[in-house]
């Protein structure tokens, strides 16, 4: 009998904290699409309410694993009541096309009552349980930082990645060769890849590109207890979330990082246009808030552009929360500020600014 270092979470099963709980299903996924206005919701929810949600990872169901995570995990030593059943279902049950979709399983979206363009909507990551003590890094379709080059010989490489147990926590553990003992240990920080509103937009966006609508950002800031805000485009929101990682490194420059499924608690709260621009001035796209640290945005298919639109997003909220001086906002930042690359994988690169909040702790904000 295989042990594991923590039970499966299979739909229904185990603690759902959430004031609301969303399964993903066929009727409550989009596969390698976004939200759009024209879309219906799967669930509606009040300002404050939390949500538990049942993520599905892509990996393990996408094409060239087969279609058939029953078959996949199975090559890899993981028995049947340990592959979730809804990752089965999805598999099953939807189509995409490979040459047009991307990759991600999306649940939702979901209304949140009383927000409207203009708003923020404040997504607060309660918490975020691995469904699963496995996951899978994948390097394909001749993308990732090193196109052209790695893969070597091969068109796509996925590597199963088994979790362990530890003293200090679970941790991600990989090979020194191919098919050898698992040596190398990494701790697991998990997330969600993929948290964003709807677009304003009759057709579906492609669900690799983030944009100001968040989606696909890969920021690795966003584990328990952090927050995300995104400007609101379509009345009610019209939130979602998906592509779950159990850890992953600023770049993400394989493609993927430790990508698995997790259960997901997030609060939904709608912050209105005043407060919003009182608090943070004009957002023209996703914010972070961890414990230490506001983190502004910036993205551009160009790498260099992208780290020039984090700069501007980030002088320009220091200006409207703080009230610097523009040059001095810029100072502070070369002085003080670590700009990060979010990821370079997923066509529009992403870098954000971790601004320390208690730098500012004697400023007045009237």
């Amino acid at each position: 009998m295989t042990t594991f270092p923590f039970p499966i979470l299979q739909p229904g099963v185990g603690e759902i904290p959430g004031d609301h709980y969303l399964r993903s299903t066929p009727e409550t996924v989009m596969w390698g699409r976004l939200p759009c206005v024209t879309d219906t919701a799967v669930l509606a929810v009040a300002s404050g309410e939390t949500v538990t949600i049942d993520t599905v990872s892509h990996e393990g169901i996408l094409d060239d694993h087969g279609t058939d995570p029953v078959a996949y995990f199975g090559s890899h030593g993981i028995p049947r009541e340990a592959v979730l059943d809804d990752a089965v279902e999805v598999a099953s049950a939807l189509t995409r096309n490979p040459d047009t979709d991307g990759p991600h399983v999306v649940t939702g979206p979901i209304r949140v009552t009383d927000a409207e363009p203009g708003d923020l909507l404040k997504i607060t990551v309660v918490s975020l349980e691995p469904r699963v003590p496995y996951g899978v890094i994948s390097n394909r379709h001749g993308k990732g930082a090193l196109i052209g080059e790695l893969p070597r010989g091969a068109h796509n490489v996925s590597v199963f990645t088994p979790v362990e147990a530890r003293s200090e926590g679970l941790v991600g553990v990989l090979p020194v060769t191919e098919g050898g003992e698992g040596r190398i240990e990494f701790p697991l920080a998990p997330f969600l890849g993929i948290m964003g509103v709807a677009v304003a937009d009759d057709e579906r966006p492609h669900s690799v590109p983030p944009g100001p609508h968040g989606g696909n950002i890969d920021i690795k800031l966003l584990t328990e207890g952090s927050v995300l805000y995104l400007p609101v485009q379509v009345p009610g929101a019209l939130a979602y979330v998906g592509d779950p990682h159990f850890a992953q490194g600023d770049g993400e420059v394989a493609l993927t990082a430790l990508e698995a499924s997790l259960r997901a608690t997030l609060r939904f709260e709608v912050i209105p246009r005043e407060v919003a621009l009182a608090e943070f001035g004009e957002l023209a796209g996703p914010l972070v808030r961890t414990d230490e640290y506001l983190v502004p945005t910036g993205m551009d298919i160009d790498l260099n552009v992208a780290m020039r639109n984090a700069v501007r997003a980030a002088v320009s909220l220091i200006e409207a929360r703080w009230g610097l001086d523009e040059h001095l906002a810029y100072a502070y930042l070369s002085a003080a500020t670590d700009f990060d690359i979010s990821q370079v994988v997923d066509v529009v690169c992403g870098v954000h600014a971790r601004i320390r909040e208690a730098d500012f702790a004697k400023v007045d904000r009237g």
